[in-house]
């Protein structure tokens, strides 16, 4: 079910602010209530792409004591398309909950 939303999940994931990949992956965890548990192999090359497509920009950074970590951060395109994807997000799951859950008979 995550097909063809995955993009989507990871800009709302930067949306509060510039995050490293595996902020990323906790972050996406935790506001999905632990339903997704994306694996680092999904999330970077999605990340990677998002990036190429000018959704994404990223730094190298080194925290105080910590060690070197990319940090992403939405662009102004990124943003931009996250809104468009929730408006589109929207209108889908309005329609899968008028045909799957709206209380009506499924036509014989």
């Amino acid at each position: 079910m995550l097909k063809g939303h995955l993009d989507a999940i990871v800009l709302a994931a930067l949306e509060a602010g510039p995050a490293h990949g595996y902020a990323i992956i906790e972050t996406i965890k935790r506001n999905s209530t632990n339903t997704f548990d994306l694996p680092e192999g999904t999330v970077y090359p999605a990340l990677h792409r998002l990036e190429a497509a000018g959704l994404l920009s990223s730094a190298w950074m080194t925290p105080p004591g910590g060690r070197r970590r990319r940090m992403y951060s939405l662009t102004k395109a990124g943003s931009a398309a996250l809104a468009d994807r929730r408006k589109a997000w929207g209108r889908f799951s309005q329609a899968v909950d008028a045909l799957l859950g709206g209380g009506r008979a499924w036509p014989a």
